[in-house]
């Protein structure tokens, strides 16, 4: 791999399954197009272009690409930039981070030096990266310990356009709802309906970042029939309306 103290890849990739990659530099993953499911320490992230990963070098993390990407990430090396703070945090990026970070692709890993103007560059965008990793976004999603809650957490997700019934989901990973729920509480740290509810609220920011989706397409593909339940509950969970949130991408 090239000497270069940082550089950024910016290229298309394909839709593709869960996949496990690891870096020996600090990683700043981002998509300026399309979203990313990123999946380690137990936990499942959305990353759309409002968010982004700084992942200290060594450490692997698991990908999924439910669509076509277009990814803008910078690579920092270990013997030029501090280690961050954290092995992994996913941070939301400003407008100035992701127009840094866009600047960047003048500076593939094929250049042969890094001048100053390039330097200053990835230097405040990693300044700007570590600085937001104090404030990690709180959009994850819990995995579960056991086959019987991930499998019940697969088929919420599955029916999640419907009116998923926590009875039929019991059933159909062999338990009773008392203990179902009992496992959820356990492993995941909350309730099935409040995981039902993260689950619409997570895939909902997935879909808006999509701009070739209606809001209220999105709205229905998540169980929301009433435009006005979807936008308080996305407000609710987000701090923003459906709107002003694909605005800001």
């Amino acid at each position: 791999m090239t000497e270069l103290p940082a550089f950024c890849v910016y290229r298309d990739f394909p839709p593709e399954d869960d996949k496990t990659i690891q870096f020996d530099r600090h990683y700043l993953l981002y998509a300026a197009k399309g979203t990313m499911r990123l999946q380690a320490d137990g936990r499942t992230w959305t990353l759309p272009p409002a968010r982004a990963a700084l992942i200290a070098a060594g450490a692997p993390i698991t990908l999924s690409i439910a669509t076509t990407i277009t990814c803008c990430s910078a690579l920092f090396s270990p013997g030029s930039y501090d280690a961050p703070a954290a092995t992994l945090r996913v941070l939301d990026m400003s407008p100035l981070a992701r127009e840094l970070i866009l600047a960047c692709r003048t500076y593939g890993p094929d250049a042969t030096d890094l001048d100053n103007d390039g330097r200053q560059l990835f230097d405040t965008l990693y300044m700007l990266a570590t600085r937001a990793a104090a404030a990690p976004n709180a959009m994850w999603m819990p995995v579960a310990k056991s086959q019987a809650v991930r499998k019940a957490q697969s088929l919420t997700e599955a029916h999640i356009a419907e009116a998923p019934s926590f009875a039929e989901i019991a059933t159909a990973v062999s338990l009773t709802e008392r203990t179902l729920a009992r496992r959820f509480q356990d492993e995941i740290g909350m309730s099935w309906r409040d995981f039902l509810r993260r689950l619409r609220m997570i895939r909902a920011v997935e879909g808006l970042s999509d701009p070739t989706r209606q809001v209220t397409q999105v709205a229905h593909d998540v169980g929301y029939r009433s435009s006005s339940a979807f936008n308080a509950a996305f407000l609710d969970f987000t701090g923003q309306t459906p709107t002003s949130f694909r605005a800001s991408l």
